[in-house]
């Protein structure tokens, strides 16, 4: 992955996606002196069968905001779309932009935007594609002075400065992160969403998140020099 930047901006739909995959990498970002900042579609109300959305929304808000301090992240930020109906358009791109020329980063980092994981044997959510795709659009948008002219009058001025896209959970990876140093914070940051993984699974919560990871950081090293690694697709701009 290059190395030279400073600032990213990770844009998903729900609170721990970035947890099931790519919060190994982030902590060694943030461990080298780099700002990641977390900005969430939606607060995951629908997330939780045993849980209201008005009673989920904020235990997963403050459960995320927990995950994210694990592996250095302060800020996180969520923008209210609905979960589970995210669409993808203009007032969604609109958002992302305006992230994107708030924070300025020269990174952006999402999630897999395409219809299955896996090279076809699963089927992907919707909010995952739109996000994905949205985020990938709002790049451009966010340096463009025509696009979303109100978004200057609010004051947040073209950015043009992102030289990456980089998608977690792609099935087409292109680069990786080393998952060595950062991989036990992963572990603890995805077991921060304990009130979401105890209705996902029977297991263990620990036992449970220590082998999603292991599993993750074991299939990137088939691709990348038999190292664990956290893998990305790469997109420059």
């Amino acid at each position: 992955m290059p190395a030279d930047w400073s600032r990213a901006l990770a844009v998903v739909a729900h609170p721990d996606d970035l947890e099931y995959g790519a919060a190994a990498a982030v902590a060694e970002w943030t461990d080298g002196g780099r700002e990641v900042v977390y900005l969430l579609a939606s607060r995951g109300e629908a997330g939780i069968d045993t849980l209201p959305p008005e009673e989920c929304a904020p235990v997963r808000e403050r459960e995320q905001r927990a995950s994210a301090a694990v592996v250095g992240v302060r800020a996180v930020e969520f923008l209210d779309h609905r979960d589970g109906v995210i669409e993808y358009g203009a007032a969604l791109r609109r958002d992302i932009a305006a992230a994107v020329r708030r924070h300025r980063p020269e990174l952006v980092i999402t999630l897999n935007h395409r219809d299955t994981w896996g090279g076809g044997r699963a089927w992907n959510t919707p909010d995952h594609r739109a996000v994905g795709r949205a985020t990938l659009d709002a790049v451009a948008d966010a340096g463009n002075r025509w696009i979303f002219p109100e978004l200057r009058e609010q004051g947040l001025e073209p950015w043009n400065g992102v030289r990456w896209t980089a998608v977690a959970g792609s099935d087409r990876p292109t680069h990786a992160v080393d998952a060595a140093a950062g991989f036990e914070r992963a572990v603890r940051s995805l077991l921060e969403h304990r009130s979401y993984i105890e209705v996902l699974t029977d297991q263990e919560p620990e036992a449970y998140c220590r082998t999603f990871l292991t599993n993750a950081v074991d299939a990137a090293a088939e691709r990348f020099d038999g190292r664990p690694a956290v893998a990305f697709e790469l997109f420059a701009h």
